[in-house]
Order: C-alpha cells, then structure tokens, then sequence
C-alpha cells in the first residue's frame, strides 16, 4: 500500500507547494489539515482538488481531541509540520497567536503522534520504525548574521529576534526533546525565504508584484540593504518531501537557495521584469521603479540570512533546481496569469468560498 502522508497546514504557501508535488509526483496518499485562517487558500489546491489519493480536513491543531482522531483515522506514516502563524509584522502587533500555534499546537500535535506511535510499536512494529514526525521550521530561529563570510548552519546558537522566531524556535526545542526524551523519530528543517506560486500577497514579493500593477507605492523597510537567501517554494517542497522520507531521525537539514539578494535588489528585478513581461502600466506612472517608497523600518528587523546548505546536498542529495533568475520570471509569469486568484484573496472571496470536512 502507498504511505499515508499527514501534512498540517497543507492550504497554505508551502503547505499547499508540498500536497501538490505529492500528489502529482508520487503515489502517497495525501491528508490535509489545515484551519483556514487568512493565509489557508484552498484555491491554491483547485488542481487535485478531488484526486482519489487527496483528502481535506479542516481542523485546527490545537484541537488535541481531533488530533488525536485523524492519528485513529488516517493511521499516517509520515507527519509533514507546516501549520505555522508565520508573518513576522503580525506577530508584532499580536503575539498571542504565534504562541498559540507555532508553541501549543506543536506540543499538541507532538502528544497526539507519540500516542499514535507507540500504539503502532505494539500493533504494527514495522510501521512504527518507518513513522516519521517532520517539522517544518525557519532560519529566522537563529537571528541575523553580521558579516559576509557567516553562514547558518545546523548547529548555529538560536538566537531568534522577533516574536514569530522565537515562537519557531521553540517549537523547535519541543520536538528536539520529544525525540531525546521519548525517542519519538523526528527530523527538522530550517529554510530561507521562500517565494513563488500562489504566494499570500501581504509578503514582499507578491506585495511588490501587485502594488506596481496597481500604480501603487512599493514599500520597502529602511534602506532596503537586509540580505535574504531566497528559495523558490517548489525545490522546498522537493527537499521537505525528501527529508521526510530519507533523512535520519533526530537530524536538522538547512534548505536555502543559494541566492542571496539585498531586498532592494529583489525590488529592482521585479520592477525590471514587469517592465519587459507587463509593460501597459498604470495611468501616469512611466516607469515601474518611480513607485519604490522606503518606510519606517520594522523593529528588531533583521540584516542578513544565510543558510549553509551544504549538509542536504552531501547526505540526501538534494540541490534547488531553480537559480534566481528563473524562479522570479516563473513567479512573475505566474501572476500575470493569475490575477484572478490574486483578486479572491485581495477582496476576502477566498474566505467566503470554504467547505470543511470536519472529521
């Protein structure tokens, strides 16, 4: 029989990258919980939406009762970790549900897999030893980096700066102590910025993308100098897939995409494709680069990210297939075409059109 794979957060950006490559690449059986806040869009799964192999369940992770039902039901061979608060504004202006999520329901979701797990040692010992508990994670939980010659790597001190990076990195500590202290298999990934398909547009690139469209001011903090290593979501999902299935329990694999760029480098390039891929602009705007409005830096902002991937590729093989380059024209090409999606999620549709099975 094929895996049974139990992905939360699987309606969201990478969640939603990371159930569509399962199911179009790969014969496992796919269960998506995810709660559907504001970033879960189960427009960005309408194209395996009613696949055989694809079962949705709205539900919220700090629920320890259904939790603990969807182990029962579904009887997963793998859990993928993706249900996260993850905007780190947000987590500024109301910590309380980063703590909520990223912390408690981590600590639930842990309880509900150790229950499920050692039911399965007494039941069925060979699906035991194959169980993996996977959590997804963030190279913010390090902090920044303040030379050019650092690198993170997985055994980087924690040092996180934000509300939202510190709820992470605790979140990491729990599952860390669950596999230590009860020998629950588990494995950890820390990845850099993501970006690509179906992308929630409050975030910089989506942001930047649709403001111009619209001849609207593209934001930029500060001087726009922090340095960010950037990774189109489709390799992550690639690496998250893998790590789950071969990487070795009590591991942490670092994911980046070998791209570092200033933001404001980031800025320019998408003004610069939009002006070769969207060049009918707005009413009185001529060039796309003339609506870049630096604002207020955010507090505690962080100046530099980078992930020493060097571990992923030497032990499970895994390089992005995407430089820079081609991401970001894949991602632009993507939302010129697609402007539809981007309306339901500008205008609220998206939340108004939810079906849930509930389980």
């Amino acid at each position: 029989m094929s895996k049974v794979f139990l992905v939360t957060g699987g309606a969201g950006f990478i969640g939603s990258a990371v159930v569509r490559e399962l199911i179009n690449n790969s014969d496992t059986r796919v269960v998506n919980v995810d709660k559907l806040t504001y970033a879960g869009n189960l427009e960005s799964l309408a194209s395996i939406e009613g696949h055989e192999r694809y079962h949705f369940v709205q539900a919220d992770i700090c629920d320890a009762q259904v939790m603990q039902g969807l182990f029962e039901k579904y009887k997963p061979d793998v859990v993928m970790h993706l249900a996260a608060e993850s905007h780190v504004d947000r987590s500024i202006d109301g910590p309380a549900a980063f703590i909520e999520t990223n912390i408690v329901g981590t600590y639930i979701l842990l309880e509900a897999a150790r229950a499920y797990w050692i039911a399965l040692k007494g039941d069925y010992p060979e699906k035991a030893d194959r169980f993996r508990f996977h959590h997804i994670s963030t190279d913010e939980v390090y902090g920044d980096l303040h030379s050019l010659d650092e690198l993170f790597v997985e055994t980087t001190p924690y040092a996180p700066s934000s509300p939202y990076s510190a709820s992470k990195a605790s979140s990491d500590h729990l599952v860390r102590a669950w596999q230590r202290t009860y020998g629950l298999p588990t494995v950890i990934t820390n990845c850099s910025n993501n970006y690509g398909p179906y992308h929630f547009p409050e975030k910089l690139i989506p942001l930047i993308m649709l403001n111009a469209l619209a001849g609207k001011p593209l934001p930029v903090y500060g001087d726009g100098e922090q340095v960010r290593d950037w990774l189109y979501v489709e390799d992550h999902a690639r690496a998250l897939i893998k790590v789950a299935q071969e990487g070795d329990v009590g591991e942490t694999y670092n994911i980046g995409g070998h791209n570092e760029k200033r933001n404001i480098e980031v800025v320019h390039v998408l003004c610069a494709l939009l002006e070769e891929m969207a060049p009918e602009k707005p009413e009185g705007i001529e060039r796309y680069e003339d609506l870049i409005a630096f604002v207020k830096d955010r507090p505690g902002h962080d100046l530099r990210y980078a992930i020493d991937a060097s571990k992923i590729e030497a032990d499970l093989g895994w390089v992005p297939e995407e430089t820079f380059e081609s991401g970001m024209r894949k991602t632009v090409r993507w939302y010129l075409d697609n402007q539809e999606w981007c309306r339901h999620v500008q205008d609220g549709t998206y939340q108004r059109e939810r079906l849930g099975d509930y389980a």
